[in-house]
């Protein structure tokens, strides 16, 4: 560790969420009266073992009662070149329009839950929910994963939400 210690300044509770270099965009999907996708960047593993991952919506989306509603969900993570849609799904509410369509999306069926998957997207886990937890402004819905499939040349972490903007991550820098 150097001697030189750089002086910090201090940060309000809203600029501290700055400090993250982003988060991973991925496509929830669920059925309800109409099946669903929304784009979400706020998605995380809660647990190795038993498998559980979850994804953080606002009460004030279309979709929030869709996933209340439902005992699955279905997480479809797109690379660079559904962009497209992924802006589509984040922009557009599911009350007014079929976004699989609107997207050019693909419904695929889920081999263990209810929920359709996206049949572009290189990954797709399944989730049967097992959790809801109120965390202020969003509910995060957690799921234990019963099934998930990769395509081959899935290049994990190749897209992010950053501030607004949808980046990909550079060159590596050190083995963790």
């Amino acid at each position: 560790m150097s001697g030189d210690v750089m002086t910090k300044r201090v940060l309000s509770s809203t600029d501290a969420e700055d400090v993250f270099s982003g988060f991973p965009v991925v496509l929830g999907t669920v059925r309800g009266e109409k099946d669903n996708v929304i784009t979400l960047a706020l998605c995380h593993v809660f647990s190795f073992k038993p498998a559980l991952i979850g994804v953080g919506i606002a009460p004030a989306r279309f979709s929030f009662r869709l996933f209340k509603e439902s005992k699955d969900f279905a997480i479809n993570v797109p690379d660079v070149s559904l962009l497209r849609a992924v802006k589509i799904c984040g922009s557009k509410s599911g009350k007014k329009l079929d976004k699989f369509e609107a997207a050019g999306l693909t419904r695929e069926k889920a081999s263990k839950v209810s929920a359709p998957l996206i049949a572009e997207c290189p990954v797709n886990i399944e989730c049967v929910k097992t959790h809801e937890i109120d965390t202020g402004d969003h509910t995060w819905f957690v799921g234990e994963i019963v099934a998930a499939r990769q395509r081959e040349d899935y290049d994990k972490g190749k897209m992010l939400l950053y501030w607004g903007d949808y980046r990909t991550i550079g060159e590596k820098v050190g083995k963790g």
